[in-house]
């Protein structure tokens, strides 16, 4: 059996960055690292408010035509990778919604594949009226 330690610490901090890029790259709109983080294949899912992106190519879609800017993401209350041996992640982000009396949660379940590292294969992104309980 394949060993899923968690929290390897040096996962923990390769997944760490490439989340940090992601972030970046949606405030700058870089298309190119959007859709690099991301697994290039119909079974990749993402959901968010008002998108239903079943497969890459409604993510993409998506990116395309969202605007530059800093988005959704005021302040972040919590972050929080959990890894599982060499190339399992998940990514979870609890915010404050910009110019809202909201709360934003993302998550990511991340992928290491042997030849294109690491990918997301599914996304959620969802907000509420309330104060999170953290």
């Amino acid at each position: 059996m394949k060993d899923l330690a968690p929290n390897i610490p040096e996962v923990v901090e390769e997944v760490r960055g490439l989340f940090e890029r992601y972030e970046q790259a949606l405030i700058d709109k870089n298309v190119d690292v959007l859709d690099g983080t991301f697994w290039n294949s119909p079974h990749t899912i993402r959901l968010a408010n008002y998108e239903h992106g079943y497969g890459f190519d409604r993510i993409h879609a998506h990116r395309v035509a969202r605007p530059p800017g800093p988005g959704t993401k005021e302040k972040r209350y919590r972050l929080d990778i959990v890894t599982l041996g060499q190339d399992i992640a998940t990514v979870t982000l609890v915010y404050k919604v910009r110019d809202r009396d909201m709360v934003g949660r993302q998550s990511q379940t991340w992928v290491r594949f042997p030849n294109d590292g690491w990918k997301v294969i599914m996304a959620h992104v969802s907000m509420i009226d309330k104060d999170p309980i953290l």
